[in-house]
């Protein structure tokens, strides 16, 4: 028994989510900093922060939804729901990954606690009443993807480029949009409260114009970021062989995965149906993994090998 309610509680967690918090490592990565010893644990403690209170935040929203989730199709198999944690058991663990996640945060840096106490107060203000209004459900899950992001900032001192966050912006509201969207097509107004202030004409509209701007920032990014100073193991290489390959916009080729990636969640949202659960998509839709591993290679292959 006791081993089953800790089962249930690891699922309640929810740590298919803390694939969203790999983007605490995106200051590092980008600027080339990811081998550096004291950039890279500062990178995986605002890592850890972000899943301990990711999955506070999860559990006190589980709380406050259970009576709904019972109603709900796919909801209804929640821990909580399903009745296999108490709601005073996951009451305390909510308590207790909050406390350790702000204490891991407070060793990092002043800026970054302070970061991290707005974030957790943000994610259960959404749970609270946030996530019940319409548009400001949708800004609401794009600014925590933003905080994601902007927290690797504060946690290392590495800026991110700035077409790269408009990037982060516009994908989190295509992301948030396409979720609305599979939620209204598969269950319906009723299962959302928010959902009564959509339709599927204005969603199609949201999560079109987001991809396309998410697609024209990244571009950007590509053309305008400086070029790549080649510091790693091929660099004399070039030199002696290829100088031309040094002046060259290589940013620009990692366009390719970044289009197919799009295109293929813009399917799984509009043909699947399949967006309600962006990050269980992410992780487990083959294509999708592909040209997000493919991109990742990519950057790292420009940035630390050549």
């Amino acid at each position: 028994m006791r081993n089953n309610t800790f089962s249930a509680l690891f699922e309640a967690i929810r740590p298919v989510q803390w694939i969203k918090n790999f983007a605490l490592f995106a200051a590092a990565i980008l600027n080339g900093r990811l081998t550096d010893p004291v950039i890279f644990s500062q990178s995986l403690l605002a890592f850890i922060t972000f899943c301990c209170l990711s999955s506070s935040s999860y559990l006190i929203n589980d709380l406050l939804d259970v009576d709904n989730d019972r109603r709900h199709p796919f909801k209804k198999n929640r821990p909580l729901a399903r009745g296999d944690i108490s709601l005073s058991f996951a009451t305390v663990t909510a308590v207790i990954l909050l406390f350790f996640g702000l204490s891991i945060s407070f060793l990092i840096n002043n800026g970054f606690f302070t970061f991290s106490l707005i974030f957790i107060l943000l994610q259960y203000a959404y749970s609270l009443f946030l996530k019940k209004k319409a548009l400001l459900d949708i800004i609401g899950i794009a600014t925590f993807f933003i905080m994601r992001a902007y927290a690797g900032e504060i946690a290392t001192g590495y800026h991110l480029p700035v077409w790269i966050m408009l990037t982060v912006i516009f994908l989190s509201l295509f992301i948030a949009s396409g979720k609305r969207r599979s939620e209204l097509v598969n269950t319906g107004r009723k299962s959302r409260q928010a959902l009564e202030g959509y339709g599927r004409s204005l969603l199609n509209f949201y999560t079109t114009m987001f991809a396309v701007c998410a697609l024209i920032t990244y571009s950007m990014f590509t053309f305008f970021e400086e070029t790549v100073r080649f510091q790693g193991i091929i660099h004399e290489f070039l030199l002696s062989n290829y100088p031309a390959a040094l002046d060259r916009k290589w940013y620009m080729v990692t366009i390719i995965p970044v289009i197919f990636g799009i295109m293929r969640y813009g399917q799984v949202i509009f043909e699947m149906q399949e967006g309600e659960r962006p990050e269980r998509t992410i992780a487990t839709d083959i294509p999708l993994l592909f040209s997000v591993v493919i991109w990742g290679l990519m950057m790292i292959t420009i940035i630390y090998v050549l």
